[in-house]
């Protein structure tokens, strides 16, 4: 299958597979962007997609990314009609802890902590500085399968099934 790409900045490279038999592709940071604790943002990929109908690119994590940080991509569709730039939703779950240092401690102690983002501006602690390039996350390319949804006439159930209504931790699943 060849999809086509449109690079919204000139100097991101090419997606491709790391090897024979990937169903996922990286997905990098087209510009740096500061996560703070907390925060969810859109980091922009620098590129746009044209999907083929009847197909979709799922945005998915990396596990390297999710092991090593306490950034959380979150799963994404990409439909085949949407041609715009492609951005990866990231959540930073640290958890956000108050400062009780202040003036020129504070700024001492951010120093000393490498808490300055590209503008000097001190960041908490916890702040993530996603650099352009990174690779953030993957592309999967998935066929799509639409649904006809038939309501049923009042009175009438669905089909019994051995699970029933038994949702979540049904199966047996505890904590």
């Amino acid at each position: 299958m060849r999809i086509r790409i449109k690079k919204v900045r000139d100097d991101i490279p090419t997606p491709g597979y790391a090897y024979k038999g990937d169903s996922g592709y990286d997905l990098i940071a087209g510009e740096t962007t500061v996560v703070r604790p907390g925060e969810t943002v859109k980091i922009p990929t620098g590129l746009a997609f044209e999907i083929a109908e009847g197909y979709e690119m799922t945005v998915r994590p990396r596990s390297g990314f999710t092991s090593n940080t306490k950034l959380r991509v979150q799963l994404g569709t990409v439909d085949s009609g949407y041609i715009g730039e492609v951005s990866v939703i990231v959540d930073n779950i640290t958890e956000v802890k108050r400062k009780t240092l202040t003036g020129k401690l504070r700024d001492w102690v951010a120093k000393r902590r490498g808490q300055y983002d590209h503008a000097g501006e001190i960041l908490p602690e916890g702040t993530y500085v996603v650099e352009k390039g990174t690779r953030i996350a993957q592309g999967v390319i998935a066929p799509v399968v639409q649904a006809r949804f038939s309501p049923l006439p009042k009175g009438v159930e669905l089909s019994k099934t051995d699970r029933g209504e038994g949702g979540f931790g049904s199966s047996g699943v505890k904590s």
